[in-house]
């Protein structure tokens, strides 16, 4: 009985198009990463992103690459939205730009140049100071677990694209 349940379940979510989130199919056994400091926690997450959800493995030497992910702005910047009557700060807003293309071991462009721009907005209180840059650490950390997530997604569908 417990055996029939967990095949029923199992078809049930083959059925839906239920697909395990971090599976990526990238057509390049190996791949660099140029353009962040591989002591970066950027590069590590991206890193692990890429080995840990596809067949890829990142190499540190470009000679060894079939393909190299070249990061050519990684910003971070943080503007004033709103002002109060005192003219305080309100409100923030946190934007991530991220600008990247994949060109193979020549210098073949295989996936043109392309840009991931994430902005949140945050209230500020400056009574709770410490308070309120722990939660902008917090959603910075989130907002480049969102980018790891969004370039692997890119990464996966624009190699997609190169083998039909």
């Amino acid at each position: 009985m417990r055996t029939l349940v967990v095949l029923l379940c199992t078809v049930l979510l083959a059925a839906c198009g239920f697909q395990l989130r971090g599976s990526y199919d990238l057509p390049w056994d190996t791949l660099n990463i140029s353009g962040v400091s591989d002591n970066n926690e950027l590069y590590f997450q991206i890193k692990r992103g890429i080995e840990a959800g596809s067949a890829t493995k990142v190499v540190d030497d470009p000679k060894e690459a079939k393909a190299s992910l070249v990061v050519l702005r990684n910003e971070q910047h943080k503007s004033i939205l709103s002002l109060s009557g005192k003219g305080l700060v309100r409100e923030f807003q946190l934007t991530r730009i991220f600008a990247y293309r994949v060109v193979d071991a020549g210098g073949k462009e295989l996936l043109p140049q392309s840009q991931i721009v994430l902005q949140r907005d945050m209230t500020f209180d400056d009574t709770r100071i410490f308070a309120k840059e722990a939660e902008e650490q917090m959603i910075q950390r989130e907002m480049q677990q969102d980018l790891v997530q969004q370039l692997l997604r890119r990464l996966a569908a624009g190699s997609r694209a190169l083998k039909g």
